[in-house]
Formats: C-alpha cells, structure tokens, sequence
C-alpha cells in the first residue's frame, strides 16, 4: 500500500501425531473466564474520561482497571512459559541509562528478553512483578493476532472478506464496501478524529455513546461517521477500527474476545498472570484498549509473536503483520503500519499505547523489550523516540 495518504496528526502519534496404539492426550482446557464488575464504575463521559485524569488518578486506575471498569477476568495459562534469567548481559552503564530513561518518563517497569531469557528487568512508581498494568493501545496488537487465529481456524475466510458479510449491521454505514484487512491496516477511508486532548473527538466519544438495544457500542458509532477517501487510499489511525475488529473476531468465532484469547494467547503463550479485558457498555470487549497484563506478559506476548504463534495464526502472519503493509514514506521513513503493528527503521515492529505502553521486537537479534508506564501526556515523540533509542542499543550490546 506504498502511496497511501496518511494522516499527519496520526503520525504524531502443540499438536503433535501419535504412533499407533498410543493415547492421545487431550489438551487442557483453556483458562477460566469470569465476569468482573466494579463496585462503581467510572464515568465513560466525554468530559471526565482517563484521558483527562490527572497523574495520580491514572496511576492509581493504571494498575488497577478492574476496580474502575466491567470487564472479562482471564486465569493464568494452565502450563506457564518459565523466562529464564541470564545475568551480566547488559553493561551496568546502560542499565543506568535505562533507569534514567525510567525516572524521566514516569515508566512502572522495563523487561527485555534475549533469546527468551530475562537480560533487564526493572520496575518503578511503586509498581512490582505481580501487578498489572493497562495496555492501551497494545490492545490492538492482542486483537490482530485473534484475527490471524479466527482466519487459521477457518471462521474467517480471508483479510479479503467484506466487513458486512461478518457484521451486516455495518451495511448502509461508511463501511460498506470496506474488507477486513483494510479494517486491520487503517485504511478503510472513513474520517476520523484520534485527538486524545480533544474531548469533543470521536475518540474520546465513542465509549460515552447511548446503548442501542442489541447493538454493539461500536456499529452504534460506525453509523455516525462519513467516509472521506475510497478504501484502501487513506490511512488514518482510529481506535474504532479495531473496536469493530475485535467485534468481527467474536461474531465470526462466537466467543467474547477475552474467552478467544484465553485459548489462543493466555495459554500457548503461557502467562503467568492471566489478564483482565474492559468491556463497553453492550458488554463487548473493546478490541482496540484496555487489557491489564504483568510486565512480564506483556513479554511473553513479544516472545510469542517472535516465535510465529505456530498452530495459532496462519504460518507467517506475524511476519505479514508486523510488516509495513502502510509505508509512512516519505513523511517518516523507516516507519510503517501493518495489521495492528506498527513498524520501525531496522526491521524491528511492536505494539504501542498511549501514555507511555510498548511491545518491541527486534527479529534478526531474538529480541523483546516491553515497557509499561504512565506518561504525564498521552502521546510524547521525545519520549517515543527514547524508548527507540534505548531499543537500538540494546541491539548493539546484545547482538550475537
């Protein structure tokens, strides 16, 4: 999709065959789902959302989401992955940059893991190995790969198939016309406003919407939004999207995403903290925010795209979707947008979130680095750029 127009503001932005006469063993069951619900939730209006919470607000709601918000509660994988520690890998003076970097930007905790074993890992604001902390926009990348899940199991047929042949709610709406995978990369052609300061945004509105009876939250949305350039032309980031991404993942697989997840992440990935996953007001998973992992799952999710998701995804996808499928070219080279990945300059990808939230996979050096954190301001390019930066020399002090 080189030549796209993209949006400047965005930019700122184990099976296994047995012999005869064997038993089979079956796989265990996935992890348990539950149902959580806060004693009071908090406010979904415009006005009052996280996005305008002061420090203390978030970082208290940061780490603890379910208190706040309904949501479905995922148990720890039934075998957790063990991340094997290796001690000495990475020079003391960079480890005291990576606590500077910590400090500046008010980041909860740091782990970086070569070759799937723990080489940093460090945490802050009080914040510690059995907590959890809120993805944001990580989401996405979470709900990608349940979409590379639902195609490997067959409930969607391809990337290539219409959005309302799975959701014919949509049709009549701006979506019409609009494929899955156009969904998956931004570049549906609706107009869309991302602005986190903004309260008037869509952004900051969607989750406020009125509940349409036996509607989700999300086409209730889609129905009051324009296109503003034919399909597959423009990219524009829009949480929304992957709101109605994950809803087409559950309408097509028939389970909430959480449930999807707990088969086909919590467990093959092996986390050792379960997660909690936000819902919205017509009891949908939100695709596109607000799942609450450890750090150290956050890691295990790096390590498992790394790995391919073999038996999970499509073989490939997760290098197909951690490509620059949109090349921000020539505005910002070396940077690009795949399915709900973003790309970067030296063939490393991640997922990242708003307010300080970040996957990053160095491929060719078997490298994760995740970082949770509670920036002052939603978005921050010098703080971005830091994290880059510390990423890059982190692929020169490790590399084999």
């Amino acid at each position: 999709m080189r030549g796209l127009l993209i949006s400047a503001a965005a930019l700122a932005l184990a099976g296994c065959a047995t012999a005869y006469g064997d038993v089979a063993t079956a796989p265990p069951a996935p992890p348990a789902v539950t149902q959580s619900m806060p004693a009071q939730m908090a406010s979904l209006d415009p006005g009052d959302s996280i996005l305008f919470w002061n420090d203390a607000r978030r970082s208290a709601a940061f780490r603890d989401m379910e208190s706040a918000f309904p949501g479905l509660e995922v148990a720890p994988a039934n075998t957790v992955r063990t991340l094997p520690r290796q001690e000495g890998r990475v020079p003391a003076a960079l480890q005291v940059d990576i606590r500077a970097y910590m400090a500046e930007t008010q980041a909860a905790g740091v782990m970086v893991l070569k070759d799937g074993a723990i080489v940093f890992e460090d945490y802050g604001l009080d914040f510690g190995p059995t907590g959890r902390w809120t993805s944001f926009s990580v989401a996405k990348s979470f709900t990608s790969t349940l979409l590379g899940a639902a195609i490997e199991d067959g409930a969607i047929a391809s990337v290539d198939t219409p959005v309302t042949d799975i959701i014919p709610a949509l049709a009549g709406t701006a979506y019409d016309g609009v494929s899955v995978g156009q969904i998956a990369t931004m570049t549906s052609g609706v107009a869309w406003n991302e602005d986190y300061t903004d309260p008037d945004s869509d952004v900051a509105r969607m989750l406020g919407v009125a509940p349409v009876a036996g509607e989700s939250q999300a086409v209730t949305y889609a129905r009051t939004l324009t296109r503003e350039a034919p399909a597959g032309e423009k990219w524009v980031y829009k949480t929304l999207e992957t709101n109605l991404l994950g809803l087409i993942v559950e309408q097509a697989t028939g389970q909430s995403l959480a449930a999807y997840a707990a088969e086909k992440i919590v467990e093959p990935a092996g986390f050792e903290g379960g997660l909690f996953w936000m819902q919205d007001l017509t009891g949908g998973n939100i695709g596109g925010c607000c799942l609450s992992l450890r750090l150290s799952d956050y890691a295990r999710m790096g390590q498992f795209a790394l790995e391919g998701g073999e038996g999970v995804v499509p073989a490939g996808w997760f290098a197909k979707a951690g490509s620059p499928l949109v090349d921000f070219a020539p505005e910002a080279p070396g940077f690009g947008y795949g399915y709900q990945w973003w790309t970067y300059p030296g063939d490393m990808y991640g997922a990242q979130g708003i307010f300080g939230q970040a996957i990053t996979i160095v491929p060719e050096e078997q490298l994760v680095v995740a970082v949770v954190s509670n920036w002052p301001t939603a978005t921050s390019r010098a703080h971005r750029d830091g994290f880059r930066a510390l990423v890059g020399r982190l692929v020169e002090t490790l590399e084999d």
